[in-house]
Parts: C-alpha cells; sequence; structure tokens
C-alpha cells in the first residue's frame, strides 16, 4: 500500500535534513559562506538548504553535493537525522525483516559492525579493500548502501533502491550496478551503511 506523506511531514522531515546539515557544517569549522564556495554557492542559498526551505535536499544528487563540501557522505547526513529523537509510536511485535519507511532509529557505537569488500561489484560507489561501517536493523534509504545478511548467513553489500512484501530490490553486483531482486525469505537481515572507510 502507498503511503502518503502530508505537507507538515515533509516540512518537518526537510527542516530536519536541514538542521543535520547545518550541524555537519558546523562540525567542520565552516561558515554558509564557506561551504557554498567550495560548490558556487552563495551563503544565501546554503542557508536556504539548511533552513530545510529547498525541497531539492531530498534528492541524493544534491545531498552528495552538499556533503561533499563538507567533506562527508549522504550516510554521515542520515546518521545525524537519524540521531534526532522521534517521538514514539506503539509498535507491534515483528518477526523477520520489515521495512520502516523513512524513520530511522538512533544507534549508538556498539551497534556498529564492519565489512571489508573484497571485490569491486559496488564501483565507483566503494571499491575492494573499502571497509563500510553499517547498523543491523536499521533501514537504508534510497541509493544508500546496504549490508544484507542472508538465510545461509551470507553477507551482501548492495545499494538500496526499494523494497516490497515480496522483494528487496538493489543495485550492485557486476558491471554498471546492475538491479538484483532478492527473495524476502532469502533475507534475514539489512543494514544501512553508515560511513565508508577508504583507505
Amino acid at each position: 500500500m502507498a503511503r502518503f506523506t502530508s505537507d507538515d511531514d515533509a516540512g518537518a522531515e526537510g527542516r530536519a535534513l536541514g538542521e543535520a546539515l547545518s550541524a555537519l557544517r558546523r562540525e567542520r569549522g565552516l561558515s554558509q559562506a564557506e561551504a557554498g564556495t567550495r560548490i558556487g554557492m552563495t551563503s544565501q542559498g546554503w542557508g536556504l538548504y539548511e533552513a530545510g526551505k529547498r525541497p531539492g535536499l531530498f534528492r541524493p544528487d544534491v545531498q552528495r553535493r552538499l556533503t561533499g563540501a563538507l567533506d562527508a557522505t549522504p550516510e554521515d547526513l542520515a546518521l545525524l537525522v537519524g540521531a534526532a529523537p522521534a517521538p514514539q509510536q506503539p509498535r507491534s511485535p515483528s518477526v523477520g525483516l520489515e521495512a520502516r519507511g523513512r524513520a530511522f532509529e538512533a544507534a549508538t557505537t556498539r551497534e556498529r559492525r564492519r565489512l571489508q569488500l573484497s571485490t569491486d561489484d559496488l564501483a565507483p560507489w566503494a571499491a575492494a579493500g573499502t571497509v563500510l561501517e553499517y547498523v543491523p536493523g536499521r533501514w537504508p534509504r534510497r541509493d544508500q548502501g546496504c549490508v544484507i545478511e542472508m538465510a545461509d548467513g551470507s553477507l551482501r553489500a548492495r545499494l538500496y533502491v526499494r523494497s516490497d512484501e515480496a522483494e528487496l530490490v538493489v543495485r550492485g553486483a557486476g558491471a554498471l550496478l546492475t538491479i538484483e531482486r532478492i527473495p524476502r525469505a532469502q533475507a534475514r537481515a539489512v543494514g544501512a551503511v553508515v560511513a565508508r572507510l577508504d583507505d
């Protein structure tokens, strides 16, 4: 079933993304003008993104451009958005793998795991030797890296596309990051990649 988002929800998500972008910029000790200059943008333009007043902040390509100016990644941005406390809603107990939509739960350092890539299946996103840091149980956003624990115990690193009740749709495992469909019955757990540690 399709999930509809109200304008208030979209505005709140835009503000949360903008606040996370602002926090990343301040961590790097940059002003809005300095960050904007790195990508040919005015301080006013950058400020509109931080205020959540530009809907483009939801686009992965815009997130990559803005976080790149801060020597960060969209995963860093998502991690900060996920760290914000969300209103608690009663949840029914779930069994197995479930999609959590746009909701992110805060992760502590001890919940993170690492996986070193041994192939170039995810190039140019990540090459062999790259260490992916991921949080089991945190659902990825579109075009975010993820690590899938398969029913046979193996791990697959992929780029998340979408999912439904029957399958996970991901990219990776071959030339040009081809689309792969994984039946839900074969996937035990999914974890969002929150950092790439390159040599």
